[in-house]
């Protein structure tokens, strides 16, 4: 029963870094290096996150700095920023890449947020389905006799009790990008 319990706890918590590695990469009108988690570079023929062929750093609210650590990735760089969905725009200077942030108009900044309410919404539905899969394998558990009624009872209210909580959690990292996404 305890394992049981304790699987269902790390899958919630799964689902909760996911949804906080979402967050990050959903574009405010801040930078941040995190909005260039999902971008992928063509290095040498191969797909490589960003971040293992460059440094990304944040020298000022609305500019991102890029600096590739084989200037030959320059132009790979800046073509796999262009095609993101980010809607950005590098400057090459040969060696390092600035990308001026601009400030997001209102209705990109709706977007954003009912966008982020999907991904919130998604993080919601995954919990729930671990909810239920720790209930069938307790029920299970149950059936062949390896644990009472009682106890039954017991570990379902504990695990209700559970995605109440990473339930909250979620709602909180919600209304925490939804400030961050409208602040001007």
């Amino acid at each position: 029963m305890n394992e049981v319990l304790t699987r269902t706890e790390e899958k919630m918590k799964k689902t909760l870094k996911t949804l906080e590695h979402d967050f990050q990469s959903l574009r405010t009108g801040r930078a941040s290096a995190g909005m260039f988690e999902k971008i992928r570079v063509n290095y040498y023929g191969q797909e490589t996150p960003l971040s293992q062929v460059a440094s990304v750093s944040v020298p000022e609210a609305r500019l991102v700095v890029i600096q590739p650590w084989d200037k030959g990735l320059l132009n790979e760089i800046e073509r796999a920023i262009q095609k993101s969905e980010l809607s950005l725009n590098p400057n090459s200077d040969g060696r390092i890449i600035r990308i001026n942030i601009p400030p997001l108009t209102e209705d990109r900044r709706k977007d954003l947020v009912k966008h982020a309410k999907q991904i919130a919404e998604q993080s919601k539905v995954s919990l729930r389905n671990v909810r239920r899969d720790g209930n069938e394998d307790l029920k299970k558990l149950e059936k062949a006799k390896e644990i009472s009624e009682d106890d039954l009872k017991l570990a379902t209210t504990k695990i209700q009790e559970l995605i109440d909580g990473y339930v909250k959690q979620v709602d909180e990292m919600l209304s925490k990008k939804e400030t961050e996404i409208l602040e001007v």
